[in-house]
């Protein structure tokens, strides 16, 4: 279990499982909520991100032109991004900024490498896409994760809108 946190220690949290998967993102969305050449997201079911303390993170809403939108989760005192979603998961997948964790993670694969930082480099033996993969690319991750974000996405589905 990974346990992960902001600068301030108002929120710490734990994921009570291993990641589904951990990508590096190059995508200016990414680079622009981290304010970095690109980000580590550790995608989650979201109820397997437990809270340590009783600190709540601020929900910040962004709506880009025409396509859905994201929530990104931060810490009301000192800022830190700690998660975000994405509209192809709703909320029940999170995606948790590697940097908040206490351990370091490496990408599984990276994304949107057109627009990457020319001094970043994409480790050789690393899947790498210059968007998001196709169905016609070799699948990233087995059929556990695959049913682990299908039940995720479906029990989401049957709760009921706050």
């Amino acid at each position: 279990m990974m346990q992960g946190g902001c600068n301030c220690r108002y929120i710490r949290f734990r994921m009570t499982s291993a990641p589904i998967f951990v990508n590096g993102c190059h995508c200016r969305v990414c680079q622009r909520e981290t304010g970095s050449a690109f980000a580590i997201n550790a995608m989650i079911e979201a109820d397997r991100v437990e809270m340590l303390t009783d600190g709540e993170p601020e929900i910040f809403v962004s709506q880009l032109g025409s396509q859905p939108a994201t929530r990104s989760a931060r810490c009301p005192r000192c800022g830190v991004g700690l998660w975000g979603t994405h509209p192809d998961f709703g909320d029940a997948i999170r995606f948790v900024r590697g940097g908040t964790l206490d351990e370091r993670i490496l990408p599984d694969a990276h994304f949107f490498t057109v627009t990457r930082h020319p001094l970043v480099e994409v480790p050789a033996g690393v899947p790498s896409f210059p968007g998001l993969p196709t169905p016609e690319d070799p699948p990233l991750w087995d059929e556990e994760a695959t049913a682990r974000i299908d039940a995720a996405v479906a029990a989401a589905q049957r709760l009921p809108e706050s």
